[in-house]
């Protein structure tokens, strides 16, 4: 990217996180074009659409969470270590206006994104700990994301105790039977 390219970029992103932050996932794009001091079509080049927009915004903080996820696979406890994991991705998503709602829209057919991204670092925990006997055989990584998200969007605005409560409510349902 030539550099000043590059610096509208970045000055489009630093606009939306500050938007997203303030009014959701669904901040105007025209008010952040003009915070970034670019023009709309200069925005709509970057990111042509509202969706990869938001995956500018939120991809450094999903990089430290499916970092984290690596971390947490040296705990001797696997179902404590994805538990702990999915608590941190329930409260982030919570507490972060519009990321429940993009990882729960991406498009089917996109990879690399965050909400496969973050698939991705929950599956080696997940599969840890079935392998362990403490998770289901028939529980997937993609349903325990949806209903990480869900349970995010259902403690707005930005409960991160009401999102715990109620994860660890759904995390019961995943064990075995007698668990």
């Amino acid at each position: 990217m030539r550099a000043d390219a590059q610096r509208n970029y970045d000055l489009i992103v630093k606009a939306a996180t500050e938007a997203t932050a303030r009014d959701g996932a669904y901040a105007s794009l025209e008010e952040i074009a003009r915070s970034a001091g670019v023009g709309s079509a200069t925005l709509h080049r970057h990111f042509p659409s509202r969706w990869s927009l938001l995956q500018a915004v939120f991809r450094t903080c999903v990089h430290n969470l499916a970092c984290r996820a690596e971390d947490l696979l040296a705990e001797p406890d696997a179902l404590a270590a994805l538990t702990t994991w999915l608590r941190e991705v329930t409260v982030y998503a919570t507490t972060t206006r519009g990321l429940a709602v993009t990882l729960l829209n991406a498009p089917p057919e996109e990879n690399g994104t965050c909400g496969a991204t973050l698939t991705a670092a929950g599956e080696k925990l997940l599969r840890r700990a079935a392998d362990q006997g403490s998770v289901r055989g028939d529980v997937v990584m993609a349903d325990l994301m949806t209903l990480a998200n869900a349970i995010s969007l259902a403690a707005q605005p930005a409960d991160a105790a009401k999102a715990e409560r109620i994860l660890t409510l759904a995390l019961a349902g995943i064990q075995p039977p007698g668990r």
